[in-house]
Parts: structure tokens; sequence; C-alpha cells
């Protein structure tokens, strides 16, 4: 674990919290970042869908092998065997005690599931952190995306642009845009993020655990307004 930068935060550590969350949001608030900050500076398990997959196949368990054909293929994982691994995270003698999830649960059947495997553990959450962004700025955000298709290099028309048009800085060729950037399929993506996540938000909203952060500005400004929500978190936790 990364130890946090000079003039970070103080640490939730130092308050006796021992905290675990879920960081909500749509594609492309950064809950991914956030998730490794806290991971870093807080001393939290950042548990990630991703690197549960990952870790399964890499240790090749029966539910990795199950995965595998999904991920080698390029498929959505089913939502039956991503609850199954979580359990799996959850029921091993090294489970985590503090932890912040990102990207799981994604929907209202797999929070009343995840539900069931902290009581089983006799793990509560403390709080449920939404990143709560306007569309129209997530689409700013996604669709202002280029890169290179020889150097690989990454831009932003608004915040990091190239010095000519669409051209490379470092080798001028032309910039391209990925089909998940391109505004059709971001207008998508949030169309079933709102589909699929109003009822897990809602679910965790009637169990007084959903705080809402901004996630508007930048990662440092985020971050604070994240742990002074924790801060205010019941204390129990």
């Amino acid at each position: 674990m990364s130890e946090a930068p000079e003039g970070a935060l103080p640490s939730l550590l130092a308050h006796g919290f021992v905290m675990r969350l879920i960081l909500v949001g749509p594609p492309g608030t950064g809950k991914g970042t956030q998730a490794k900050l806290l991971s870093e500076r807080q001393g939290l398990t950042h548990i990630g869908t991703g690197d549960i997959l990952r870790e399964a196949i890499r240790l090749g368990t029966p539910l990795g092998k199950r995965a595998r054909p999904y991920v080698d293929s390029g498929q959505l994982v089913p939502d039956d065997l991503v609850n199954d691994l979580i359990a799996e995270r959850f029921q091993r003698a090294d489970r985590p005690h503090r932890f912040v999830m990102d990207g799981y649960p994604r929907t209202r059947s797999q929070a009343d599931i995840f539900d069931r495997v902290l009581e089983q553990q006799g793990i509560t959450l403390c709080a449920v952190v939404l990143l709560a962004t306007p569309d129209e700025e997530i689409i700013r955000r996604l669709t202002g995306r280029w890169s290179c298709p020889k150097c690989k290099a990454t831009y932003h028309l608004l915040s990091k642009p190239p010095k000519n048009d669409k051209l490379c800085d470092t080798c001028q060729s032309e910039l391209f845009q990925r089909v998940d950037d391109q505004e059709a399929t971001v207008r998508e993506r949030m169309r079933l993020y709102h589909a699929t996540t109003g009822g897990m938000v809602e679910h965790y909203r009637q169990k007084g655990l959903l705080q809402e952060a901004p996630g508007q500005g930048d990662i440092e400004t985020i971050f604070a307004r994240i742990v002074e929500i924790l801060k205010q978190a019941d204390s129990s936790c």
C-alpha cells in the first residue's frame, strides 16, 4: 500500500473509523480513481469486479474457469457469476474488514444479494457514496477523448488538446476517437446506467446509507468531499 503524499488529508484511521463503502456513479465520474486514492491514503481494500475476475482466473479457481471464456472473448460476465465471485471473496479467511467497492453492485438485485453476503459474514456497510454528475458533463468528458493510432498518446479536446487540430503532437498522426467515446455510444451508456442502477440507488437511499458527493471539479477536490462524507458517517462503523 502506497503512502499518502505530503499534505494529503488526515487518514480516517486516526479517527478510529473502520470504513466499508460502495462508490456509485455513471461512467466517466472517476470512481476508479477515487477508489484507488481511498485505498492508498485511507487503507481501504479496493474491490473491483475486474480485479476479482482477473485474480480468480489467475488462480484457476472453479469460478475463474467459468469466467475465463467470457473474459477471453470480450463478453460481459453474467450477473450470477459476478455475484458468486463477490460472495467467494467475502467468504475467504482473508476477507476485507475495511473496503471500497468499485463497480459492484450495479443493480437492485445485485444489491439484495450483496446485502445477504455481508449479513452472513456479520459485516455492515457504512456508506454508499454517489458521485453525482450531470449527464451533459459526463458526455463532455467522454466525447472529448481522442487517441493517436501510432504512438498511443491520448488527448482531450478541452482539457488536453493537441497543438494542431486532431494531429498528434509527437508523431503528427491523425487522431481518432474510439467508438466507446463517440456521442451516440456515450448517450446509450448513460441511458443504460440510469435504467439499471436507479433501483439500486433508491434501495440504499431507503436504508439511510446513500450520500451524494458532487462529481465535478478536480480529483483532489472530489476526494476531499468523499472523505468529509466518511467522517460524518455513522461512527459505529
